[in-house]
């Protein structure tokens, strides 16, 4: 396994709690983690809707570490995802202020995950670019 391929596991590996806290029991998670209510079917169904499409991009992530032919697609995958995530946090601090020192945690290794996401594209690249010759 490359670097490229073991640094997508890890991604998938410290994505999947985070799915799990949001989707398997939102009630007593959220409460928990943020003090926040999660009262009712629609709320509850929207944050399972957010743990599956993590998990989406776990299964795609842990593929690609798997498969070589898939591991540039989800390096991809992964930096659109963290920096879509980072910059939407970046925005609420902004707009709304600090939020719990998690959620500002998220925000930093996102930001991270996303740049290190690029690294390795680049890596990838370079590897090619010396092969081809």
């Amino acid at each position: 396994m490359n670097m490229a391929q073991i640094f997508l596991i890890v991604a998938a590996a410290g994505l999947t709690p985070i799915a799990l806290s949001y989707g398997v029991a939102p009630e007593a998670s959220m409460r928990l983690l943020f003090d926040i209510p999660v009262q009712g079917v629609n709320l509850t169904h929207i944050f399972r809707a957010v743990m599956c499409l993590y998990f989406g991009f776990v299964v795609f992530w842990v593929m690609g570490a798997r498969n070589k032919a898939l591991t540039r697609p989800a390096l991809y995958t992964l930096v659109v995802f963290m920096a879509g995530l980072a910059l939407g946090r970046a925005l609420s601090l902004i707009v709304d202020g600090m939020p719990h020192w998690l959620l500002f945690l998220y925000m930093v290794l996102e930001f991270l995950f996303a740049a290190a996401g690029v690294v390795m594209l680049k890596k990838l690249d370079a590897m090619e670019a010396s092969n081809e010759h």
